[in-house]
């Protein structure tokens, strides 16, 4: 039955050291609801909220459980922006994710982990430099149907997937095979790719 503004005030009288009130309502984006009951906060600014509140104490060290599950895609990354200031004041942000978008964004060092174990460790960047060497070239499969392509072809529903180190040498492939390359995607290679090779595409319990 708390406030926004109740709820700041309770958790910083539980602590001798506090962050600055008017501070912690700029950092977290909490102008326009301060008197709002809780009960009534949209998702993101229930988590912006509860930010506040673990920032309260201005602590070294903030941990941060899949903080964005359930948001829509505009309060996700309102979000985002919340955690880099929260990094920039010098504060350490222990982040759990299942969004691989998320952690290459906000994360500088990375722990991948499968059954409880850490299989891969390291910056965004130097994992994936680590593993891959390649780009991922994407068409329709409606595409590729009875045509020989000396490519290997990965098939993914309605689009097939080729990898290759070489795009300008995949691309000329795929011209002299008479391809339409109207609606080619080619992306690099993403904390998802690795996840999935690392820890396989079986359904988990």
């Amino acid at each position: 039955f708390l406030t926004v503004r109740e709820n700041l005030n309770f958790f910083r009288s539980l602590y001798q050291r506090t962050m600055p009130l008017d501070q912690l309502i700029a950092a977290c984006r909490l102008e326009e609801f301060m008197d709002r009951d809780h009960r009534r906060l949209s998702g993101g600014q229930r988590q912006r909220m509860l930010l506040a509140i673990a920032l309260v104490n201005d602590p070294d060290l903030v941990f941060l459980d899949e903080p964005t599950t359930g948001l829509d895609p505009q309060a996700r990354r309102n979000f985002w922006e919340l955690v880099r200031t929260v990094k920039a004041r010098g504060t350490t942000v222990v982040l759990t994710t299942h969004y691989m978008e998320e952690a290459y964004l906000l994360c500088d060092d990375i722990a991948i982990m499968d059954h409880g174990h850490v299989i891969a460790r390291g910056s965004p960047q130097s994992l994936l430099a680590e593993h891959f060497n390649d780009s991922v070239l994407e068409l329709p499969a409606t595409e590729v149907e009875g045509r020989n392509i000396s490519l290997p072809l990965v098939r993914k529903e309605d689009r097939v997937e080729i990898l290759s180190a070489d795009v300008n040498s995949a691309i000329r492939l795929l011209l002299d095979a008479g391809l339409s390359l109207a609606q080619l995607k080619i992306r690099p290679r993403t904390l998802e790719d690795l996840f999935l090779q690392l820890t396989g595409t079986e359904l988990r319990a």
